[in-house]
């Protein structure tokens, strides 16, 4: 069992996606935290696990509430002493056409996938950094990294879970701390209605979990985005283009302009290993040296 003795918290695990993530962690040996924001299902999920013989205990709280997530991760320490993966999993759907939108619903879609995933990994980061251990996982979506109609709060949430991901990736990285993203689909409670009835039975959540060896496992990667779906995966990025320089002249916004293909094209674009990499770029293009800001990074 490749995460054996492993502890895991997953949020959102009391059904759908959260649910199969939580069982497939613990065949692969690791103690889970499985949590909900209700009593009654995270138990019946934790229930499932110690019947296959693992080890698990539920945690009723809203990855929003700050007091009660603190307690979750209070309950496995006592019970295990450390905790070495988070899969921030925990999400909702409040869909509509952004002009049809409310604001209500935009904020309570970022609070929840954003915040709440911020406010779960602020809860254990300092357990991992001293525990020199640390595997985290951020559930992003191709609504965020390419975009959906009517998904405007959805993407936006789920994109700046990348953000989030790629900067607590370059911190953690000296203290043993993997941060990644996953981005699935899957046929849960949140996508009923919205694909074919053939294409749901594809996409059994349980196809995305096994995605999870990779990223919390000792040789996970750091920075990466896993893309899963009906037992197909891939990998997606954030890149940057060669670009073209310009410089300052009265018609550099004309120039921009006429050269959009050169600028856009796509042979030669690299995945930055961190952001003030476009500064670097940008600097040398200009003849300057643009020393790498060690304190930034």
């Amino acid at each position: 069992m490749t995460l054996q003795d492993r502890v895991a918290i997953v949020t959102g695990a009391g059904s759908g996606l959260g649910r199969c993530h939580a069982l497939y962690l613990a065949r692969q040996g690791a103690r889970v935290v499985v949590n909900d924001l209700a009593a009654e299902p995270a138990e019946r999920v934790a229930a499932e696990i110690r019947v296959a013989g693992g080890e698990a205990i539920a945690a009723a709280a809203s990855v929003t509430d700050e007091a009660a997530v603190a307690a979750m991760v209070d309950a496995a320490m006592a019970r295990w002493g450390r905790i070495d993966i988070l899969v921030n999993n925990a999400g909702i759907l409040r869909d509509r056409s952004f002009a049809k939108m409310t604001m209500d619903d935009f904020r309570l879609i970022v609070d929840v996938h954003l915040m709440g995933a911020a406010i779960c990994t602020k809860a254990v980061w300092e357990i991992m950094r001293r525990q020199a251990y640390g595997r985290i996982v951020m559930t992003t979506s191709s609504s965020g990294l390419y975009g959906n109609f009517g998904q405007a709060n959805y993407g936006a949430a789920k994109m700046a879970l990348v953000g989030l991901m790629q900067t607590l990736a370059i911190e953690g990285e000296k203290y043993g701390i993997r941060v990644n993203c996953l981005a699935p689909t899957a046929a849960t409670g949140m996508t009923e209605g919205v694909l074919s009835d053939a294409s749901l039975a594809a996409l059994d959540p349980a196809l995305v979990s096994p995605g999870l060896l990779l990223l919390t496992s000792d040789e996970a990667p750091t920075r990466a985005i896993l893309a899963a779906g009906a037992g197909h995966f891939a990998a997606a990025n954030v890149t940057l283009t060669e670009g073209r320089f310009v410089g300052a002249r009265d018609d550099a916004g004309e120039q921009v302009m006429w050269h959009w293909a050169q600028i856009s094209d796509r042979s030669g674009e690299i995945v930055p290993p961190y952001g003030f990499m476009q500064a670097e770029r940008e600097l040398a293009s200009a003849g300057m040296d643009a020393p790498v800001m060690a304190a930034a990074r």
